[in-house]
């Protein structure tokens, strides 16, 4: 059993292309992100990117996969746990000189197996920054409450506020995102951006991704604490999965914080049923 450590994108969308697009749920955030290396550049998330495969023996399929775009921690596919364990080692014994490891993300069963993996061989101790849970859209329904308004996709001229309620989101969930100005515009100019407006006023958004292999997830969803509590973020949320489908979208996916009992239960009543659930670690000294 053996991981294959690359930078080059390339090289990486070869080997474990076709294992990540078999199965676009668990995979969604590697390849939204491999996708947007490709159409953006590398430096797009920061740091030179890092790209590993895993066989379980010499010559047998891709059985695994993972990222990193410094300074973000490693994202994990789905993979069984002896081949997350073994990357923890491999990156461990590979040292900082490679990447830094200062977390990772993953669905459950596999970010556990890496932290303990992790842990035994750097001498750190593991905590958990975001418990989630991937949810999968079923049949699309209205809101229970449909609120008065309507959904339009984000111009130009919405720049400004979309940079300023993408930094709020940001704040609120704890996340760094390096350059927002250069997401938001990205989102714009491909149509991944919604706003709900009501009384031609924009009230909340709702982010999408480009459809890969057949998937697109949904976020960020953002409402403006002085617009919550009137059913926009979930007609949003509906509006932009509505038009993915559209799109051709035959997956279409989204992650909530477990923390949140409202946004899981919201998701739930438009139509999203849990897929898995999913863990973001961090390791300290």
């Amino acid at each position: 059993m053996t991981w294959t450590f690359s930078t080059s994108l390339d090289d990486f969308r070869e080997q474990a292309g076709d294992f990540l697009a078999a199965r676009p749920a668990e995979n969604t955030v590697l390849l939204t992100i491999a996708h947007r290396l490709a159409e953006a550049g590398l430096d797009v998330f920061g740091g030179p990117p890092v790209f590993g495969w895993w066989r379980p023996e010499e010559g047998a399929p891709v059985g695994g996969a993972f990222l990193q775009t410094p300074p973000f921690d490693p994202r994990l596919s789905c993979m069984p746990p002896v081949a997350a364990a073994e990357l923890a080692v491999a990156l461990a014994a590979a040292g900082p000189g490679f990447t830094e490891v200062a977390g990772v993300g993953g669905s459950a069963d596999t970010a556990r197996a890496f932290g303990a993996a992790w842990t035994a061989a750097t001498g750190t101790v593991q905590s958990v920054r975001v418990d989630e849970r991937l949810y999968r859209l079923g049949e699309l329904t209205d809101p229970p409450r449909p609120p008065a308004g309507r959904h339009r996709l984000a111009a130009p001229a919405d720049r400004e506020l979309a940079i300023r309620w993408y930094e709020e989101f940001l704040a609120e969930v704890e996340v760094m995102l390096p350059d927002v100005p250069r997401a938001v515009d990205d989102k714009i100019a491909v149509g991944g951006l919604h706003l709900w407006e009501d009384d031609g006023c924009p009230v909340a958004l709702a982010g999408s991704s480009p459809v890969v292999a057949g998937m697109s997830r949904i976020g960020p969803v953002y409402t403006p604490t002085e617009h919550r509590g009137r059913g926009y973020g979930s007609a949003v949320t509906a509006a932009a999965s509505a038009y993915v489908l559209t799109l051709g979208a035959e997956e279409v996916l989204l992650y909530t914080d477990l923390a949140n009992p409202t946004s899981n239960s919201i998701y739930q009543q438009i139509g999203y049923r849990a897929v898995e659930d999913c863990l973001i670690l961090d390791f300290r000294a």
